[in-house]
């Protein structure tokens, strides 16, 4: 472990996929891991999937050869996080959820330590009223799969302190990511611009007027979308999906960001996407 890794002591909370895939790319780097969520099963399996990720990372040539894994430990409460020199907070786009998870850590943790919250789509300023010292507060928005994808985009409130941006970039470095930092506004600029277009990829499914096989497709050879929007939104998880455009349209009023019908009735049967096992297409069983 160099300097860079060993300075740092990072908690995540929420085992979920981007929970999961950040504790990856973070032990990957040789960074320690505090992972939190409120369900043992949910951690177990967690630390399964996280195991598989660090294999595929490393045939994928995405980890440094140089840097032993680091050690990834788990938790029932968010009052470990107490000695965390940065938080990670990864759980589902709901705002009342997120406002007690941030409140909760922002009570935890000590003066200096940056609350970042890994958002799609809700103001960093709006989430700033949660948490005790609102400087502290910044956005990142990790794409999918976190440990592959070496690009992040990171959000700066009106509130959020030079100090708070320093460290993020010292740690986003430490884990050989790219930061680029945009303004606070709903949906930033990655999900305003990908969420409405994977809406309006449902939509025309669910009008008739082409199979998802067509929609992709076009979008990869025609438009040079490297997946196609429907399997992107496998990829990130049909009902995380819904929860970011509900957001978006909640906070813009913009119509090409309410859910349409068919994303809808996908979240209804339970069709979320690879990690359910079925989404837009068939994956065969649950990822774990």
């Amino acid at each position: 472990m160099t300097n860079d890794q060993a300075a740092h002591r990072l908690t995540v909370v929420g085992a979920g996929v981007m929970g999961t895939g950040i504790t990856t790319m973070a032990l990957g780097h040789g960074v320690p891991v505090l992972l939190v969520d409120v369900d043992r099963a949910v951690l177990d399996r967690a630390r399964t999937a996280i195991s598989q990720q660090l294999r595929h990372a490393q045939l994928m040539g995405a980890l440094p050869a140089d840097r032993a894994v680091g050690e990834l430990t788990t938790s029932l409460s968010v009052r470990d996080a107490a000695e965390a020199t940065a938080v990670v907070e990864a759980i589902t786009e709901l705002p009342e959820a997120k406002a007690a998870v941030l409140g909760e850590v922002s009570s935890v943790v000590r003066p200096g330590t940056p609350l970042i919250s890994n958002t799609s789509g809700i103001p960093i300023a709006e989430m700033a009223e949660w948490v005790r010292r609102p400087d502290e507060l910044v956005g990142t928005h990790f794409m999918n799969p976190p440990y592959l994808i070496t690009m992040v985009e990171v959000i700066q409130g009106p509130r959020t302190g030079a100090a708070t941006m320093a460290a993020v970039t010292a740690l986003l470095a430490a884990l050989d990511r790219k930061a680029v930092v945009v303004r606070d506004a709903p949906g930033f600029v990655t999900s305003r611009l990908l969420h409405p277009m994977i809406n309006a990829a449902a939509r025309i499914v669910g009008e008739g007027t082409a199979t998802v096989e067509a929609v992709d497709t076009l979008m990869q050879g025609c438009l040079g979308h490297p997946t196609g929007p429907l399997r992107t939104a496998d990829l990130i998880g049909i009902d995380n999906l819904v929860d970011s455009l509900t957001v978006l349209h909640k906070r813009t009023g913009d119509e090409a960001c309410r859910p349409c019908p068919l994303l809808l009735d996908k979240v209804r049967a339970g069709e979320l996407g690879r990690k359910s096992g079925r989404g837009f297409y068939d994956y065969g069983k649950a990822l774990s």
